[in-house]
């Protein structure tokens, strides 16, 4: 994160003595980046936060096959197609992944349990529904439209208020927003197109009353899934301070950047991560130019697989592909691809100004590969769309 919070209670200085009412002392906890040397929190447990009393295998969780996009062809997705129900950590269909990342749809109604992702950090964009998020840093309400970007090794559990349907980008290292975006010492510069302002993170602490007895705790590896049982809860953290925490940033408070013709995808990046970017496409004026093209125009990313997850609005450029609300589009690198035969005569004959269309977008530097959900919610004629008439 690129500023620093405190939340609940701390001492003066760090790593000095903090005791609790029963003169006991509090257990730190230094949760770090980069070996220590990048963003860190310090977090004060009533509890010391090490203490296991057993250690499991999950069997039942298996990590998905991914097998490769061949033959080469674009592909769209139907999420609306998938079932429903379970929970937003172990109700993940994986739909696309690579060595950086995985992309995973969900429709959840149930409450997690408490979960660690010890690979990296987790992005989970809401498309419907709202929740409550805990974790050891404290709890946010979250919404439609919320990232909520969750770091690497952070206990945490999602309690649904309403049925939640969302797009789940879990990743290999740390996401973070575009170094482009921040000064030398990590504040927000003037063009962003969002601010420190328009982060929410937790205010105060969460002492959950579960603290008496052993807590079982998901955690996710490279080798797999584990479960550990803790002897106390690990929601038991009175203050903390630092710059690493999770967040929620609402697709609605990006402010779109426009040009007089039409501007290519890098101006809507919103977060970037080791091996892919996360951008966001917002309602905004069209392009107004007098002779605009208002519309994207056919485009070949030579480096990346493109993945659009259409989350509301219209989106005209994509009239008669098949793709709605809810659908996915995967552009892979090798494949041109633009606006659907028709789309840009129809968007000048309508004198349309303004675009409503919300979408996410992955652009990854590496081959996504297919998961299992892919395959049962794919449409097979999206491939041959373009070559058919308006």
């Amino acid at each position: 994160m690129p500023y620093y919070r405190a939340v609940g209670e701390i001492p003066r200085k760090r790593h000095v003595q903090f005791r609790r009412p029963d003169g006991g002392l509090y257990a730190e906890e230094l949760m770090g980046e980069e070996g220590f040397s990048s963003d860190s929190s310090l977090l004060y447990h009533v509890h010391p936060p090490t203490a296991i009393v057993k250690s499991e295998g999950v069997p039942e969780v298996v990590e998905p096959a991914l097998v490769p996009n061949h033959p080469l062809q674009p592909r769209g997705y139907r999420t609306q197609d998938l079932p429903g129900g379970g929970d937003l950590v172990l109700g993940r269909q994986v739909l696309l992944g690579n060595q950086d990342i995985r992309l995973s749809y969900v429709a959840a109604d149930v409450a997690s349990e408490l979960y660690r992702n010890s690979t990296g950090d987790e992005v989970v964009y809401l498309q419907e529904g709202s929740a409550r998020f805990e974790s050891t840093f404290g709890a946010l309400e979250v919404d439609p439209g919320d990232y909520v970007v969750v770091p690497a090794g952070t206990i945490h559990r999602w309690l649904p208020e309403r049925p939640l349907k969302a797009l789940v980008i879990e990743a290999r290292g740390h996401i973070r927003p575009p170094k482009r975006y921040l000064s030398q010492r990590g504040q927000f510069l003037e063009h962003a197109p969002y601010c420190e302002r328009d982060l929410r993170a937790p205010a105060e602490p969460l002492l959950s009353s579960e603290n008496g007895g052993e807590t079982a705790v998901l955690v996710r590896t490279r080798a797999g899934m584990s479960r550990l049982t803790y002897l106390h809860h690990p929601f038991d953290v009175v203050g903390w301070d630092g710059c690493l925490y999770p967040y929620a940033f609402n697709i609605d408070d990006f402010e779109p950047i426009v040009k007089r013709t039409h501007a290519p995808p890098p101006v809507h990046q919103t977060f970037e991560g080791p091996g892919f970017v996360i951008c966001s496409f917002c309602p905004r004026p069209l392009d107004f130019h007098q002779d605009a093209v208002p519309i994207p125009y056919n485009h070949h990313n030579v480096d990346s697989d493109e993945v659009m997850f259409y989350a509301a609005g219209n989106y005209e450029a994509r009239k008669g592909s098949g793709i709605g609300v809810g659908s996915i589009s995967l552009h892979p690198s090798g494949f041109t691809h633009g606006p659907q035969p028709g789309a840009v005569e129809a968007v000048l004959a309508s004198g349309q100004t303004a675009t409503t269309e919300l979408a996410v977008m992955i652009d990854t530097f590496r081959p996504l590969f297919l998961g299992p959900a892919a395959t049962r919610c794919e449409d097979p004629e999206y491939a041959w769309s373009w070559a058919r008439s308006s």
